[in-house]
Parts: C-alpha cells; sequence; structure tokens
C-alpha cells in the first residue's frame, strides 16, 4: 500500500504510533498511513519558535526536519463538516516516515511516477474520445433520400405528406416506400485507416518510456515482441525497480520500523536482547522475479557457482527465499526420506551424475588388481541379475 500511494501520489507518510499495554497488542506499536494530500502543499510560513515551515514540513535552524504538521482530516472527505478548512497537528519528526524517490538535490516532497506522461495521457484520451465520437455520429446516418425536385421545405419546418406516403419507424427489416423521383444513398462514412493504430502505438511507446516500463507490461501487447526484447526489457526494469526496492522502501520504511519495534518490543518486556545493535543488522530479501524461460536461468545460475563467480547465499536470495530456511528444509526432508526408505533421483546437497574416484592408484603387482578383478565379477553378476 506505501509503494502503490508513492506510485500515484508521489509519496507517502507513515507515522509511528505507540498504543498502551492494555490495548492487547503483543508489540504496542502501530503503523498510521497518511496520504500525501493531508500534508499541505500551501502551509509555508514561520512556526512560533522561529522555526521555517516549507510545505508543511518544519524545519530547525541547520536545516533538519523537526515536524510535519498535518491535516485533522482529508480535504476531499465530504462526509466530515466539522471545520471547511481542516486545522493542522504538528507531530514530531521522530515518529513520522516520509516515504518519497527525490530526484533532485534538496527536494524535500515527492513528485508522482506517472507526472512525466500525463500530458501524452491527457492528448491521447481526448483523441480516443474524438474518434468515438466521430464514429458514433457516423453510424447514426444509415442513409440519405434524393429527390429531383428542387423545392425543399424551410429549415425548422415539417414538409407535409400530400401523397400519403406511409413512413415507418426505424426497426430491423423496414421497408420505406418513396415518392416517385426519389432514391436512396446509403452512409458509408470513411474509416480511421491505418493511422489510428500507429498512432496509438506511438503515443503509448512514450508513455512507456516516461513511465520507465516495458511497453507490453503497459499495454499488454507482446505481437511485436520476441524473446530477445522481452528479457532485454525486463532486465532494464528489474533494474530500476531494484533500485527502489533497496533505495527507497528498505532504506525509509523497512528498516525504521524495524528499528523502532524492536525497541518497543524491548522495553514492554517482549524481546531479551543482550546487545540490541546487533538485532539492527538484518537483510532485506525482497520477492522473486519470475523468468520467461526459468530453464535457461537455472543453467546460468549453476554455472557460475560451479566457476565461482557467485555464491549459492546470492542465488538463492535471489529467489526470494533464506538460504539458510531452505538448508533447515533441505535437511528435514532427507532425513524424513531415509526414515522411510526413499530415494529420489537428486537429493539435496548431491550432483546428479557424480562419480567418486579413488584417491591413489594400485601399484601393479601389490595384489590389489585381483580384488579389483573380483569386484568387476562381483558388479557383472549384479547387473546379471538385475537384467533378469
Amino acid at each position: 500500500m506505501v509503494a502503490r500511494e508513492m506510485f500515484v501520489a508521489g509519496e507517502c507518510f507513515v507515522r509511528l504510533r505507540p498504543r498502551r499495554t492494555e490495548d492487547g497488542l503483543l508489540v504496542p506499536l502501530q503503523l498510521q498511513l497518511l496520504q500525501s494530500e493531508m500534508l499541505p502543499f500551501e502551509k509555508t510560513e514561520t512556526a512560533a519558535n522561529g522555526n521555517r515551515i516549507r510545505c508543511g514540513i518544519e524545519f530547525d535552524a541547520i536545516g533538519r526536519r523537526v515536524a510535519y504538521h498535518f491535516r485533522r482530516s482529508h480535504p476531499g472527505d465530504s462526509t466530515d463538516r466539522r471545520v471547511a478548512v481542516p486545522e493542522t497537528v504538528r507531530v514530531p519528526a521522530a515518529d513520522v516516515l516520509h516515504v518519497y524517490r527525490p530526484l533532485d538535490a534538496g527536494q524535500i516532497r515527492g513528485l508522482p511516477h506517472v507526472a512525466p506522461a500525463m500530458v501524452r495521457l491527457f492528448l491521447l484520451d481526448q483523441y480516443d474520445d474524438a474518434e468515438l465520437d466521430r464514429k458514433k455520429t457516423a453510424a447514426m446516418f444509415a442513409g440519405f433520400i434524393t429527390k429531383t425536385a428542387p423545392e425543399e421545405p424551410m429549415i425548422g419546418t415539417e414538409e407535409a405528406d400530400p401523397d400519403g406516403a406511409a413512413i415507418a419507424s426505424l426497426e430491423p427489416g423496414t421497408l420505406q416506400v418513396l415518392l416517385p423521383g426519389e432514391d436512396v444513398k446509403f452512409s458509408s462514412p470513411a474509416d480511421v485507416g491505418s493511422s489510428y493504430e500507429a498512432f496509438q502505438y506511438r503515443t503509448l511507446l512514450g508513455v512507456s518510456a516516461s513511465l520507465g516500463l516495458p511497453y507490453h507490461l503497459v499495454t499488454g501487447d507482446v505481437r511485436q515482441a520476441n524473446y530477445s526484447s522481452l528479457r532485454a526489457e525486463l532486465v532494464e526494469f528489474r533494474r530500476r525497480v531494484q533500485q527502489l526496492q533497496h533505495g527507497v522502501i528498505a532504506h525509509q520504511l523497512c528498516r525504521p520500523v524495524w528499528a523502532r519495534w524492536l525497541e518497543t518490543a524491548r522495553l514492554a518486556g517482549r524481546l531479551d536482547l543482550p546487545d540490541p545493535a546487533v538485532a539492527q543488522m538484518v537483510q532485506w530479501i525482497p520477492p522473486r522475479w519470475d523468468w520467461v524461460d526459468p530453464l535457461k536461468d537455472i543453467q546460468a545460475q549453476v554455472l557460475a557457482m560451479e566457476a565461482g563467480i557467485t555464491s549459492r547465499r546470492k542465488v538463492v536470495e535471489a529467489t526470494g527465499y533464506d538460504v539458510e530456511e531452505v538448508d533447515r528444509e533441505n535437511a528435514t526432508d532427507t532425513a524424513r526420506a531415509e526414515g522411510l526408505g526413499l530415494r529420489y533421483r537428486t537429493s539435496p546437497g548431491e550432483t546428479q551424475g557424480a562419480r567418486a574416484t579413488p584417491a591413489t592408484r594400485p601399484d601393479p603387482g601389490d595384489g590389489s588388481a585381483d580384488d579389483s578383478g573380483d569386484d568387476i565379477d562381483a558388479a557383472a553378476t549384479d547387473r546379471a541379475t538385475n537384467q533378469e
């Protein structure tokens, strides 16, 4: 929800709210999400204590954030009619997390990710509406009646029917009786042609580039894509997403929440931490990515591990799992399979097709050749028995 608000509005505020013991929470801490509209942009003034308030954020003399001035209610909430202009409340900056992606040095408020594409999307919407209106207008005219006589009624007057020709209402299968000298020409409006698809494609390409998203993810159109182009787009897209995951979400949201949760749990007596600083040293593993061809990717990862280019820990973490948890599950599965007498093609921790090699070669004449011959005969006998 925080990530969605950041993409749509450009920023999201998370207020860390401690709770009482009688509230029944295991750890007396809750998170309150506040929309961007809750912090007024127009609030730029000097506070009573001399601090400077810019766009609803209070700064001290050296430029540190000391407080946020939030509205008590959402300005777009029509159900709350207590005051015409909601008043603001001062919240210390230590209890507020401001999650946004800074683009410029000194930027204090977030910018919506869809902002660079708003103009193109507006023009595309207008173009679609104009095409729809044109087609609706053309579809209303089924045909036109032409006359040889020059007399025509004036605009705004109704034409009489002195000859008593029957005027039928429009319905499926209607046959209209015409007067002498009249002819019917059916409407044949000009089609859009190939310009509509080309305009849509180029406009959506610009929108996708402005959003930093692959074209096929924005439109769902993969007609002109192949495996190489899809993979190239996904690699660049995932690189950008990983920057947001580790540089924005994990840094601005996950780490402060984890630190506050540890502190609150320790003060509430829920955790006994001999060294709280060590408990804060955690690693954030984002959700895994699914590739277009997982077989080739797994083979590439196995080759990278065998060549020593990467470690098994990094490969497992790339799938969204903890390597220690995976190892414990493999050990548990192996012990259970051995206890039940089960044997699979490849067991965890073993390499398929591996062969044991002797450490030293036997010297000729030391008598070991006869033993090896017996072993060969025994192996041949076993194979013959299995074939039978």
